[in-house]
């Protein structure tokens, strides 16, 4: 296991300061503020933690509403909103400086047999031949008006090998494309055999590219070249099927829409061997600097 990865579980390793209060550690994303991926998988954590060990989660629904201090802790408040015979449900707040920053709802169930189908596989190179964050990132390296990009952008991906598919948006500055996007993940060493470990860890992931395909569709670099600004709005996810976040995941996206500021990027998530395991949407604010 990298160091990177332990340092990465120990952020999601909450401390329990109270029944159903929890604190979590925070640091800076490539931008100064906590990452959205991080205080999702963190408020899934205190979420689960207050239900019994059988019930997996199986989808949440989630709203950032402030940017979040990496200088200062998150303080999780859980909501037993119900417990019934098959489904629990809990509301978190996350609270940084008495005011809320982030906002979620997560429902876990009982495994129960039940009918089956599932959208196909769509066609993804063996993620063996793609180049990893460390060869692919650098190449760009000209991009990027801060020279510290590069090596913020490696350090921040460092607990996960996600591999792109095709260039990322600061790849194709100025050339929009069709508004999809594929990566392949897994993190960077092997994870314990526990169910929640694994949802929270696809969690962190989630937010790292999703917006991606919106930026493609305008031949926007993102962030980090600056020609957008923005942040998560909303973040919902389902699990439809066991997986291993230690095993490689297609995560492939695409964007149906952006306007009034905002872009909206949906995706499914799938194992190796063919098998739906997540669905995701997120919508965030896509802004155009103004001169």
């Amino acid at each position: 296991m990298s160091s990177a990865l332990d340092s990465l579980l120990d952020l999601l390793d909450l401390e329990q300061i109270e029944q159903d209060i929890f604190r979590g550690a925070s640091r800076s994303a490539v931008v100064p503020r906590v990452f959205g991926g991080q205080v999702a998988a963190q408020a899934l954590v205190a979420a689960g933690r207050t239900v019994p060990a059988e019930r997996t989660a199986h989808s949440l629904h989630s709203y950032f509403l402030r940017m979040g201090d990496p200088g200062a802790p998150i303080v999780y408040s859980v909501d037993r909103i119900r417990d019934g015979r098959s489904f629990t449900t809990r509301r978190v707040v996350a609270v940084q400086h008495g005011q809320p920053i982030f906002h979620l709802s997560a429902s876990f169930q009982t495994y129960e047999e039940g009918l089956e189908h599932q959208a196909d596989m769509p066609p993804a190179p063996d993620p063996e031949t793609l180049p990893t964050a460390a060869q692919m990132l650098p190449r760009y390296a000209d991009r990027f008006s801060d020279p510290g990009v590069v090596d913020r952008l490696i350090e921040a991906r460092a607990a996960v090998d996600l591999r792109y598919v095709d260039a990322p948006p600061f790849g194709t500055v100025g050339e929009p494309r069709e508004p999809r996007s594929q990566v392949w993940f897994r993190t960077n060493g092997k994870l314990a055999d526990d169910p929640l470990l694994h949802v929270c860890m696809a969690t962190y992931v989630s937010d790292m590219t999703l917006l991606d395909s919106v930026l493609l569709a305008h031949g926007r670099g993102g962030w980090a070249v600056g020609d957008v600004v923005g942040a998560s709005l909303d973040h919902a996810m389902w699990f439809h099927r066991p997986f291993r976040a230690d095993e490689w995941l297609l995560y492939d996206q695409e964007s149906p829409s952006a306007s009034g500021g905002r872009g909206l990027g949906q995706a499914r998530i799938y194992t190796q061997d063919g098998r739906l395991a997540i669905t995701v949407i997120q919508e965030g604010v896509v802004r155009v600097p103004r001169d």
